[in-house]
């Protein structure tokens, strides 16, 4: 990546895992090619969507650091989440968006020429300095020792899945619910079902 003397370009490879309810969020920064340093956080009882956003927000956060920054990428697998830093509407994630919003205020405002750029790497491909981050929130293994507060959104996805859990039992074994229902199938001849995962219905 060619780079002007006079000026910095930040990279920041975020990634976010949840294991036993415990969730990992790392970001990688690196620039000039080179890593420059790593940001690692867990928290208990969160949603995906939540400690991705923290990822990211950490990440560019500390790329804020850097000298005569111009340039910041943020390399994610979670493309869905960067959506939510520019939706306007009311959602549960806008005390961590705020925070994202004054940093880049910040940045943006020391140099008008200043930009910032998301790109999607899913992790299938295993690019190699996202699958670095994506392996590190994987293998990491942290068992809570003290009892934790749900997040607002992990309580709501708890009782959602509970609701379905409880919908499935009582339809399939209600007398009532005749026989023709046509199963629908995904690309992997798996039957679709309703979902609330990144950004489902």
């Amino acid at each position: 990546m060619a780079n002007q003397s006079n000026s910095s370009v930040a990279i920041i490879v975020s990634d976010a895992s949840i294991k036993n309810n415990v969730a990992t969020s790392i970001a990688h920064i690196h620039v000039f090619d080179k890593p420059l340093m790593k940001t690692i956080h867990y928290a208990i009882h969160v949603t995906s969507t939540e400690v991705e956003l923290f990822a990211i927000r950490c990440g560019i956060n500390q790329s804020l650091n850097v000298n005569n920054l111009s340039k910041i990428v943020v390399i994610t697998n979670s493309i869905h989440v960067v959506k939510k830093i520019f939706d306007p509407s009311v959602h549960p994630y806008q005390s961590q968006l705020v925070v994202i919003l004054l940093d880049l205020c910040k940045f943006f405002n020391h140099c008008e020429t200043n930009s910032i750029k998301f790109w999607e790497c899913p992790s299938h491909l295993k690019w190699h300095l996202h699958n670095k981050v994506d392996k590190e929130t994987k293998t990491f293994n942290l068992m809570p020792l003290y009892l934790c507060k749900n997040s607002w959104e992990f309580s709501k996805k708890s009782e959602r899945a509970d609701i379905l859990n409880i919908w499935k039992m009582m339809f399939q074994a209600s007398n009532l619910k005749g026989n023709q229902f046509l199963d629908l199938l995904d690309d992997n001849n798996n039957i679709i079902e309703p979902s609330y995962a990144k950004g489902g219905s």
